[in-house]
């Protein structure tokens, strides 16, 4: 494989897509993951993001179909819009205690912890509904260059 300009380019873009699209992913598994113990914490990651991996190479593949389906960006919404609402539901959960510590307390006594199910199942949803637009942009980036676009498809992962 050679480095000529157009290559060296569409690797940039790859990176800074990346860099842009993927910082709201992190966000949301690390909300998913807050609400379980701290041994699940790490399984329910890794499960997620391994998933995560798996839905975003299907997505690569079929992007174009994808995107000829009427409607997709509202369902891709609306599956955003539930992951959204099931963290507000949790966030809300949690009362406005006066000081950390009770709140915290009161937090772990009055609200049974989630399960690493629950937990596993918000960060692929999740990460399903605010994936699509990484790889729509990074296999536009790629340019038909499946190398660039297998990076990109593993970075956006890491």
């Amino acid at each position: 494989m050679s480095f000529d300009q157009t290559t060296v380019a569409a690797y940039l873009e790859v990176i800074t897509i990346n860099l842009v699209l993927s910082g709201d992913n992190v966000v949301v598994i690390g909300m998913a993951a807050a609400g379980l113990a701290k041994a699940l914490r790490q399984k329910a990651i890794v499960a997620g993001i391994a998933a995560a991996a798996v839905i975003r190479i299907v997505f690569a593949v079929i992007a174009v179909q994808l995107l000829e389906i009427p409607g997709i960006m509202l369902v891709g919404g609306m599956l955003l819009f539930w992951v959204c609402w099931n963290m507000f539901q949790e966030l809300r959960s949690a009362g406005d205690g006066e000081d950390v510590d009770t709140e915290a307390a009161a937090l772990a006594t009055a609200r049974p912890a989630k399960a690493l199910r629950t937990a596993i199942l918000q960060i692929v949803v999740a990460d399903v509904s605010m994936s699509l637009d990484n790889v729509l942009a990074v296999a536009g980036a790629a340019a038909h260059d499946m190398n660039a676009l297998v990076f990109g498809l593993i970075l956006s992962v890491v």
